[in-house]
């Protein structure tokens, strides 16, 4: 399989995660946002909730390709690439939610941000401590045996969230046994507040199920080189993903697909449907050679940290920043632009406007074969 055609498929599916994560993120308004572009409130799910998992996915379809490059490699050098990118990719998250290292008090003057108020764990860094627990797992005990640790964290998350949450409803927000955890480990002003309360979404504890998005793109990845592009791999991925999906059905009923706790069923929901999309990718561009709509998404794919970096430093200047009126940027710039079209439409647009901008970024770098690994 030739090297441009094997990475093609990933980097398209790379580019529509990281696309789709820009426009939910960065709408001009969340009181007037499709509904399609809101996270579920709690349990449930959405398009939305389908992005993060779906780029964890591709980290272990990337995975699957870099393992084949250790075997001619020592240990200390592989285990040095896996803590490296570890390490920066998790202090890069960190950075971002300190950023910009100030904030304004009641008065208007500008005062250092304390470490003691910075959430310590977000999105890079779920991707970050993914990455480097499935790595070595696939490093030292190969993917049979990592797909197998893998069905036993789902399995005994299970039990976990019910045995450690408290009653009457341990899934709940306010008693969730991930809450539990981080406030325990990190303490509460350490935390994500944007659910009204110290909680995140990015915890410690439901960082383990996680990992099993990593291992699922691992499998899919390893699986799509032995078999290569025919119909019967194609066949073959499309009934797994069916077949994940109807298990997330069932096992919803007694264990709530829930993005923020990132529960068991919301774990095999998303591998199945990435295992979906994976091969629509895959047919459309290798079978039916379809590829003159798959440039937009490579731009994304080839820098896709960086764009996401990008994307999120551009919103918290844009937020920061203020008007002589007091109002943000942000929604300045909203409501003199795309505010007046109406809400939900001026929100939409407003968003891909400044995914496009963030588009035109990366394509600036690939233009000039200029690719910015994290």
């Amino acid at each position: 399989m030739p090297l441009s055609e094997r990475f093609l498929g990933l980097d398209i599916f790379r580019g529509m995660t990281i696309c789709f994560m820009i426009i939910v993120n960065t709408p001009g308004n969340y009181a007037t946002t499709f509904s399609p572009l809101l996270h579920a409130q709690w349990h449930g799910f959405t398009p939305t909730d389908l992005v993060f998992p779906s780029f964890l996915f591709a980290v272990g379809n990337a995975l699957s390709f870099v393992m084949l490059k250790w075997n001619s490699l020592s240990q200390s050098q592989v285990l040095f690439k896996i803590f490296k990118r570890t390490a920066l990719i998790f202090l890069l998250g960190y950075l971002l939610y300190w950023f910009p290292f100030f904030e304004p008090d009641g008065s208007g003057v500008w005062h250092f941000k304390p470490f003691g108020e910075t959430r310590i764990l977000g999105v890079l860094q779920r991707i970050a401590l993914c990455y480097c627990i499935a790595a070595l797992m696939l490093y030292y005990l190969k993917l049979r045996t990592s797909s197998i640790i893998s069905v036993i964290i789902l399995l005994a998350y299970w039990p976990l969230m019910y045995f450690l949450g408290s009653d009457p409803d341990p899934l709940s927000l306010t008693g969730n046994a991930a809450l539990k955890v981080d406030k325990g480990l990190m303490g509460e002003s350490h935390l994500y507040h944007g659910e009204g309360i110290a909680f995140d979404p990015e915890g410690l504890l439901s960082t383990l199920p996680a990992i099993a998005n990593v291992i699922g793109g691992a499998m899919v990845g390893s699986f799509l080189q032995r078999k290569g592009k025919t119909y019967e791999a194609l066949t073959k991925l499309l009934l797994a993903g069916f077949t994940l999906f109807t298990i997330a059905y069932f096992w919803h009923l007694m264990f709530p697909i829930n993005k923020k706790l990132w529960t068991s069923s919301f774990v095999v929901l998303t591998v199945g449907l990435d295992c979906i999309i994976i091969a629509g990718i895959v047919y459309v561009v290798d079978f039916m050679h379809k590829t003159k709509w798959s440039h937009f998404f490579e731009v994304f794919g080839k820098n896709p940290l960086f764009i996401y970096l990008l994307s999120e430093v551009l919103a918290i200047l844009l937020y920061t920043m203020r008007t002589g009126s007091g109002k943000s940027w942000f929604q300045a710039i909203y409501e003199d632009t795309f505010g007046h079209l109406g809400g939900k439409t001026g929100s939409l647009l407003f968003a891909l406007a400044f995914m496009l901008t963030c588009w035109l970024v990366g394509w600036w770098l690939d233009k000039r074969k200029i690719y910015i690994r994290v």
